[in-house]
């Protein structure tokens, strides 16, 4: 039994999690408010931009230019570009679908990035994932219900943001090898904003203060909720935190019933809950199998 001096840590690694998964589901709650209103490009732009301006205030101080150093410019812009191409779809997907089924579906994203390991960096996945991943996307299906009464073709949209981002999270796992974090953080929002901005000519429209307001909030609570993830991940390990992140349905469920009136039908109800368990599961998959790997090393001589 670990003592309460070791348990600590962990425990606040997961109450910071928590806290950004509310975050994040009250942005993407905010995010809906404003698509009916607001053109979906000038809030990516706004989004990024705040975030982007907020990062360099605050990490050029004290970190000086050396920050921007990179030594693989072409995957920085590529990496921001999928995260960009990842929240067009989130955007334009929240426009049509209730919150929390965009959340669930999104969940598929730890599952995607397996299939994606698999199948492009021919990493060894094992029976039990396997199931994971396709219970997962069964789960999707049962949310999607193609060819049912209530399906339009805005519901296949959180796919396209799913497979955009684990494409991000990959190539995220690639660099962060040999690139400081920071750096990371800093391109992806200046490479967002930059492309966007290419389009404000076209998009932009006059705003009501309500508008501006809520755009803010958009900035903060994506600021914010990022910040808690880096906060928590250096608190506890990511097994531990893994299984916290489907707090966000919940959230995103309490959310669109508050706002909006949503409340899931049996059936979302039940895809929901089969992403949810297959992602759980799959994070404590991932904990034993990591565990199983520390045990096998081989351990230093002892004198």
């Amino acid at each position: 039994m670990n003592p309460p001096r070791a348990r600590a840590p962990a425990l606040a690694g997961i109450a910071l999690v928590i806290t950004a998964m509310a975050c994040f589901a009250t942005l993407d709650t905010t995010t809906k408010v404003i698509s009916g209103s607001v053109p979906i490009l000038m809030a990516i732009w706004f989004r990024y931009s705040f975030q982007a301006v907020i990062t360099t205030l605050v990490v050029l101080p004290r970190r000086g230019l050396k920050v921007l150093r990179t030594a693989h410019p072409k995957f920085q812009v590529l990496r921001g570009t999928l995260l960009l191409v990842s929240s067009l779809f989130a955007f334009f997907s929240l426009k049509y679908l209730a919150v929390a089924e965009f959340t669930a579906i999104g969940a598929l994203t730890p599952l995607t990035i397996t299939v994606l390991a698999a199948r492009i960096l021919g990493e060894k996945v094992s029976v039990w994932r396997w199931a994971f991943v396709l219970g997962g996307f069964a789960g999707a299906m049962v949310i999607i219900r193609p060819g049912g009464a209530n399906f339009i073709w805005p519901m296949l949209l959180p796919l396209g943001a799913v497979v955009s981002y684990s494409w991000f999270q990959l190539l995220t796992g690639h660099l962060v090898k040999t690139e400081d974090p920071v750096t990371l953080h800093l391109y992806t929002g200046w490479v967002g904003s930059l492309l966007v901005a290419l389009a404000l000519p076209f998009v932009w429209a006059p705003l009501s203060a309500l508008q501006w307001s809520l755009l803010v909030l958009m900035g903060v609570l994506g600021t914010v909720g990022h910040y808690l993830l880096i906060l928590a991940y250096m608190r506890s390990p990511a097994a531990t935190l893994t299984p916290f992140l489907y707090a966000q349905i919940g959230f995103a469920m309490l959310a669109g019933w508050v706002v909006f009136g949503q409340v899931p039908d049996r059936w979302s109800l039940i895809g929901i809950s089969m992403i949810a368990v297959c992602g759980v599961a799959g994070a404590w998959l991932t904990s034993r199998e990591s565990r199983a790997m520390r045990e096998l090393a081989p351990r230093p001589l002892e004198s």
